[in-house]
């Protein structure tokens, strides 16, 4: 099911791009018109609002950049799409004017209960492990469960099961990247639901310095 909105979001980005417009301007300006929650198109499945609420703006990106294959620089378009490097910068306040308040919430929502949420698991993963060896421990065998049960209470496969059975999906031996971040998010609530908010303020902030640590590493920041 496609918008009035998405087709109106097309239009502009090829016509502000013809006009003259730097691309990327162009292109979050594109962004705000966009109305379509997820659709598929050249027969791939492009989800770009997670359970209602995280917005992926960087798949509808890439979906919109299709539309204007050619005129975009190559190696600018690989930096934003593959490396999340944008070719000009704009603060954050603009950024949520260009894109509009509903999307840039609903993109802090992606941040902080996608994004983030995987930087935490991986922070306590290496938390894990550090321990470990410090106890002469080099297999890395059961981390990951471990690394679960600290932050959800159970362990990985227990966890995946129950998202399945909440959402409805079926049970299959691998998980599609879409759903992969559905996963995640639904992880998030979990972990707000089961921890006091101390708890979560102090595991927010142990995500966000490793995420800015990697983003400094990267030369970038935040939108």
């Amino acid at each position: 099911m496609s918008f009035e909105g998405d087709a109106q979001a097309i239009q502009h980005v090829k016509e502000a791009i013809a006009e003259g417009k730097n691309w990327y301007l162009a292109l979050l300006e594109a962004v705000k018109l966009w109305r379509s929650p997820e659709e598929d198109y050249n027969g791939r499945h492009f989800s770009y609002l997670i359970d209602k609420e995280a917005f992926d703006w960087l798949v509808l990106a890439e979906r919109l950049c299709e539309e204007v294959d050619g005129f975009i620089p190559e190696r600018e378009l690989i930096d934003l799409l593959f490396f999340e490097r944008a070719p000009m910068e704009v603060t954050k306040d603009e950024f949520e004017e260009l894109i509009g308040n509903a999307k840039y919430q609903a993109y802090l929502n992606y941040l902080y209960g996608i994004l983030v949420e995987e930087i935490l698991f991986l922070a306590v993963v290496g938390e894990i492990r550090k321990a470990r060896r410090g106890l002469g421990l080099t297999k890395d065998d059961g981390v990951t469960d471990e690394a679960y049960q600290r932050l959800y209470g159970s362990d990985q496969q227990e966890l995946v099961e129950r998202f399945r059975k909440e959402k409805g999906y079926p049970r299959r031996k691998s998980i599609s990247l879409s759903q992969l971040k559905e996963f995640t998010y639904w992880l998030f609530k979990q972990r707000l639901k089961k921890c006091d908010k101390s708890c979560v303020a102090s595991d927010t902030k142990k995500a966000l310095a490793t995420l800015h640590y990697y983003l400094k590493l990267k030369g970038r920041n935040l939108p």
